[in-house]
């Protein structure tokens, strides 16, 4: 198996159970990384609150493939991520307006939301920037791990695909600090420091309608009419970034893992020759992030901040807060729950939970700026 990477073509999401079987069978037996029982956790790009045809998120038929070719196999299929926007409530409202919820109600497989699910702190051996990182609960828990990436252009790092879909894995203020390192290189390297600590075990790409433009939200749906799949991350990167026509080699996150060992510059290819589905993608014009100096966009980028704050006037004293709070951030300061702003890792779940509404967002001047002028 290692990284053989198929290429199959489909022309319409109608025929995306059939496309992702065959996919799979290009690359090796799909049963041979799922044991009876298995908790397979299928981990598809979740974004943002958008509809399916808007090309954003990972088109819900991809999912409902996967689920049966994960029950077909004798595996417990899952459905998790956690979103990239800052408000409380993203991840569920992505989930619902994207078709994935439902996807999960009619196959039967548990949606986890990472952010009120919980992190866990692990470490990062030989890391390039992070030697320790909060990583979903639920993606360190899964007996198996499932990327679904969609196809699309990334304003950072030219192309987003299979490896930066783990992502999604990480709370808010470590993709926050991510971002703020303000360098392509460097961010690239730092999402390799996840990847290596949260490596998936199969990778199947949506492809039938990719983004090109203004990615990974921005741009403009495009119909690239395939589906790929790989047991290697990185190879299906090189692969799917060449299909673009991006050079897989000045993509951050391909030279960062190739750097740590991971992947091939040269995957074996199955199915159709990438010369024959081969569509340019218009490229990202770069984002706010690069139409400025990094040292502008690092100093800047550290008063944006949107911080949940517990009103005192509302709270119970329920501790269900506080008893949620995967890295403890929460304590009973005299009557009354303060969070203790260093230890917050901005995953919301005091929110989420509270019964009485009683966590409010506490927003620095620039994020009240900033979110105003995009009402």
């Amino acid at each position: 198996m290692g990284n053989k990477v198929s290429i199959i073509r489909c022309d319409d999401y109608s025929e995306s159970y059939e496309c992702v079987a065959k996919s799979l069978s290009f690359i090796g037996t799909f049963s041979s990384i799922i044991s009876e029982g298995d908790r397979v956790l299928l981990k598809p790009n979740i974004l943002a609150a958008r509809k399916p045809e808007d090309a954003v998120t990972t088109h819900p038929s991809i999912v409902a493939a996967m689920c049966e070719l994960v029950k077909d196999a004798g595996g417990i299929p899952l459905i998790g991520d956690g979103a990239g926007m800052t408000h409380p409530g993203a991840t569920a409202e992505a989930f619902r307006i994207s078709g994935i919820e439902e996807v999960a109600k009619i196959h039967d497989a548990e949606l986890i939301n990472f952010q009120t699910a919980g992190y866990v702190e692990v470490e990062v051996p030989d890391a390039f920037h992070f030697p320790k990182m909060h990583i979903s609960k639920a993606v360190l828990e899964a007996d198996v791990i499932i990327s679904l990436p969609k196809i699309k252009t990334h304003e950072l790092t030219y192309y987003t695909g299979a490896v930066k879909n783990m992502f999604g894995a990480l709370p808010l203020r470590t993709r926050k600090e991510i971002h703020l390192l303000a360098d392509r290189k460097l961010f690239g390297e730092a999402v390799i420091d996840l990847y290596s600590v949260a490596k998936p075990h199969l990778a199947v790409m949506d492809g039938v309608v990719g983004m090109e433009g203004n990615g990974p939200s921005h741009g403009t749906p495009v119909r690239t009419g395939v589906i790929m799949a790989s047991y290697d991350a990185v190879s299906l990167d090189v692969v799917a970034s060449g299909i673009m026509g991006i050079d897989p080699l000045k993509v951050p996150t391909t030279v960062a893992a190739l750097e740590r060992g991971f992947g091939e510059k040269k995957p074996h290819v199955e199915g159709v020759d990438p010369d024959s589905v081969t569509v340019k993608y218009k490229p990202s014009s770069g984002g706010i992030m690069f139409n400025a100096p990094p040292f502008v966009t690092r100093f800047f980028g550290r008063y944006f901040e949107m911080r949940p704050m517990i009103d005192t006037s509302r709270c119970i004293l329920c501790g269900a807060c506080a008893m949620n709070c995967s890295v403890h951030a929460i304590e009973e300061v005299g009557d009354h729950l303060e969070i203790d702003r260093d230890k917050c890792i901005l995953c919301y779940c005091c929110r989420e939970l509270c019964p009485e509404d009683a966590v409010d967002i506490d927003m620095s001047l620039l994020a009240k700026i900033i979110t105003t002028g995009r009402r």
